[in-house]
């Protein structure tokens, strides 16, 4: 059975061999947010390509995106694939975050509150409101990702058809008495992201892994 002490084994173990990876990339909250809208399905290469085109033609802001014509800002958003979807999910969020008050106001909004609101625009899921609330407003949230699941499954602490829900409130229960949750949120889920991409791939690569000796895989 996991335990507390374990879920931790695997942070300090994670951080020891990666060391800190100062989550999420983004100069203010709001490129935080268009960056975790963006990330679905494809690669945070790709999604800096499309943030980059968004300020090469000053349209990273709400409004400018709202204002921009919606062929005109799947254009833009050609390198994060799905643009077209991408696009009117961006019109979406960008249209609620204006009529929210933006940043100021949502941010006096307790984690419950916020989360079921973004929970309410379309396009955005579970993992990425979680993601906005932890990296763009700074709460105590856990992510939950592919990356999460597949490391966690094979160490057998959780199911992989485990759902979003009950996942992160396990999670978030099993790490609730460390100091500090947001920044030890911020850092695991970043070195779960790391690890995945390098070691614990599809296939993974066992034999460097710096979590080998624990791993039931």
């Amino acid at each position: 059975m996991s335990t507390p002490k374990k879920f931790m084994q695997v942070f300090d173990r994670l951080y020891a061999a990666y060391g800190p990876q100062q989550w999420w990339p983004g100069d203010t909250p709001f490129e935080i947010m268009v960056g975790a809208v963006l990330t679905q399905n494809t690669s945070w290469t790709n999604v800096v390509k499309g943030i980059e085109n968004l300020k090469a033609n000053q349209a990273l802001d709400p409004q400018a995106i709202v204002d921009t014509h919606a062929k005109r800002l799947a254009k833009w958003l050609t390198p994060v694939g799905y643009f077209n979807v991408k696009a009117r999910r961006l019109k979406n969020y960008c249209t609620w975050y204006l009529h929210a008050g933006q940043f100021e106001e949502l941010a006096k909004q307790d984690t419950h509150t916020l989360r079921e609101s973004l929970l309410s625009v379309n396009g955005v899921g579970p993992e990425t409101a979680d993601d906005i609330l932890l990296y763009a407003f700074d709460r105590p949230v856990f992510v939950i990702d592919a990356y999460t699941r597949r490391l966690f499954s094979r160490l057998a602490y959780v199911s992989e058809a485990e759902k979003y829900e009950s996942l992160r409130a396990s999670f978030e229960n099993k790490l609730q008495k460390q100091n500090d949750k947001v920044r030890l949120f911020n850092e695991y889920h970043a070195l779960i992201v790391n690890h995945a991409k390098y070691f614990c791939k599809t296939k993974p690569a066992c034999e460097h892994c710096c979590l080998k000796t624990q791993c039931q895989y």
